[in-house]
């Protein structure tokens, strides 16, 4: 994490209600239509041996409803017997019964270790597949979503060792051959882990591509697995295929091939090496006085030091400068001095130009110096600190603004997870390039805004949600503040049981949903129809964001659940429901 850029997310003020009231709960009905299955969802049951937060967090609460973001109101499920079933909503009046688009080729309930079925739509006719035993499917789809164009292609097919759940995938062209890579997510027992939870999660990516023009096959390029201690909240691959994305409560790293490590342990060797100071320096307000340790054959005549007003040169012999650059600050060059001491040792003073100030550094940019601080600088620095600083908790009471007090802060403000962060891995180095500690910016949900953009997050901002909408491709924008759901952030804490979050892709609103039957719809605030007044404050009120909630005819747990800019998707193990949210237009 060494060269990796530190970053932090910009909110766009214009996009913050600090004037928000409040959701107003309506009493609209909502309509709500429901489908039986012909058949019961694929769900598994976590085992015995999956008792871990990890396991609950990838497979115990594992969205079984997969939504195609390339095509309107289309989404897909894996049922008992294996099939992809599928279900294309143009008129909610008129529904059709889901209907099988592919079977799985293995017996699934034959392989005791296996996991839920996963896929993910890499594009407009591309599909990846996982039958939840360890067996990855690169699928061409055709056009989804029409009977008459959806053909389901098997294309590429592999063991990739244990089981795993398919993250993200994209696809995309390099070097005039068709690529797809997909993330792949496992949790794996760790022998070595005797202190923690005794497991660690991997996420492994894979490249495939296609071998020559005309030539159907696919083979896999590149395999790369990614180690961490935590499930990823976010995983993502950039639509380019050159990076990747993942926020996460604790670090992920790559694991390395025996060759990467040596060439490690190599450059490890030479950054010991280079451990101690070049030179030590100190200051007063009127001085700065480095010293550097010479060689034993150095002699006076073997040394050549520049001074100039902002600059300094040390030369020993005819060697490359020992010491150069631009000085911090100014200095009277005419009265700067050098000497060697006794001890082997050549002491540079010089006189600083601006008499008081501080330097933080000598030489700018150069960190191969060290700074050393006397013991009345130490104290100096400790008492013009002490007005900030107080042994009572709040020693002025009568002040404007008191100090905060964690004690007074509502149950639902307090969350586990503040240690998470947001990092960049480029795909060549597989190094981190920009780095984000989210802090107590707690993650809520993903969603799809653009396919051909990265998932977007939503995090939690003091009440407000907040979206972000990451650009790959734009250094100085990279992730983009979008949209804004008013009070989510304090109200989605307040709901305990809650299981799935998300909001439409156009923002119109944000929902949650309990594990059994409860729905949450959270719409952004719209312009009245009527006069409406707020009595405390005499004003007239122009909009209002409103609270509706659906409660669901089922006993069955909530198992799948999406949104679109219309409805709501809601899948519970022998149900389909749709929730009608916004009229089309």
């Amino acid at each position: 994490m060494a060269g990796a850029a530190h970053c932090s997310l910009q909110a766009k003020r214009l996009l913050l209600d600090p004037k928000f009231e409040g959701y107003k709960l309506s009493l609209e009905p909502l309509a709500c239509y429901q489908l039986g299955l012909d058949a019961a969802v694929a769900e598994v049951q976590l085992r015995d041996d999956q008792y871990t937060l990890d396991h609950m967090r990838a497979f115990g609460m594992y969205n079984y409803l997969h939504l195609d973001s390339w095509y309107q109101d289309n989404v897909y499920y894996v049922d008992q017997f294996g099939r992809v079933m599928n279900l294309s909503v143009t008129l909610d009046t008129a529904l059709q019964k889901p209907r099988e688009v592919f079977r799985l080729p293995t017996y699934l309930t034959a392989c005791d270790n296996r996991l839920c079925a996963s896929m993910h739509f890499s594009s407009s006719t591309w599909v990846t597949l996982s039958d939840g035993t360890g067996r990855l499917y690169f699928i061409k789809s055709g056009k989804r979503g029409s009977s008459a164009s959806e053909k389901w292609e098997i294309v590429f097919n592999e063991e990739l060792g244990s089981p795993f759940i398919i993250a993200h995938s994209v696809s995309f062209v390099k070097s005039d051959a068709h690529s797809l890579a997909v993330l792949l997510l496992r949790v794996e027992k760790d022998e070595l882990d005797t202190k923690g939870s005794g497991f660690h999660v991997t996420l492994e990516w894979v490249t495939i591509a296609g071998r020559k023009e005309g030539d159907q096959r696919y083979e896999i390029v590149k395999r790369r697995v990614l180690q961490g201690k935590s499930v990823p909240h976010y995983a993502a691959i950039e639509p380019s295929g050159d990076g990747l994305m993942i926020v996460s409560h604790k670090p992920f790293t790559f694991m390395q091939n025996e060759s990467d490590k040596l060439e490690e342990n190599d450059d490890g060797k030479v950054s010991n090496e280079k451990k101690d100071p070049l030179y030590y320096w100190q200051q007063t307000e009127d001085d700065v006085t480095i010293t550097v340790h010479l060689p034993q054959d150095i002699t006076k005549d073997d040394i050549k030091i520049h001074f100039s007003p902002d600059y300094i040169c040390v030369t020993l012999k005819d060697q490359p400068p020992l010491m150069e650059g631009k000085l911090y600050s100014s200095v009277d060059h005419e009265s700067c001095t050098w000497i060697i001491r006794e001890d082997k040792s050549l002491e540079i003073s010089l006189i600083k130009k601006n008499e008081g100030s501080r330097w933080p550094e000598l030489i700018l940019g150069d960190t191969r110096g060290e700074f050393i601080m006397d013991s009345s600088q130490c104290s100096e620095i400790a008492e013009s600190l002490m007005h900030l600083t107080s042994e009572v908790m709040n020693p002025n009471p009568e002040k404007e603004n008191p100090p905060c007090n964690a004690q007074e802060l509502e149950e639902c403000d307090a969350f586990l997870e503040d240690g998470a962060s947001l990092c960049r891995f480029d795909g060549e180095t597989l190094k981190v390039t920009h780095i984000i500690n989210l802090g107590s910016n707690q993650y809520l949900f993903s969603v799809v805004v653009n396919p051909r953009e990265m998932p977007c997050f939503c995090l939690r901002h003091d009440v407000d949600a907040l979206l972000w909408q990451p650009h790959s491709d734009q250094p100085e924008n990279m992730w983009e503040h979008i949209a804004t759901f008013n009070a989510l952030g304090y109200v989605q804490a307040s709901k305990q049981d809650k299981k799935f979050m998300a909001c439409a892709p156009d923002y119109s609103y944000a929902a949650l949903c309990e594990c059994l039957r409860r729905v949450f719809i959270y719409r952004q605030p719209t312009p009245l129809a009527t006069v409406l007044y707020n009595r405390k404050e005499g004003r007239q009120v122009g909009q209002v964001a409103k609270q509706l909630v659906a409660t669901l005819e089922a006993n069955d747990p909530i198992l799948g659940f999406q949104a679109t800019n219309e409805r709501l998707f809601v899948l519970t193990t022998k149900t389909l429901f749709l929730i009608k949210v916004n009229s089309g237009n």
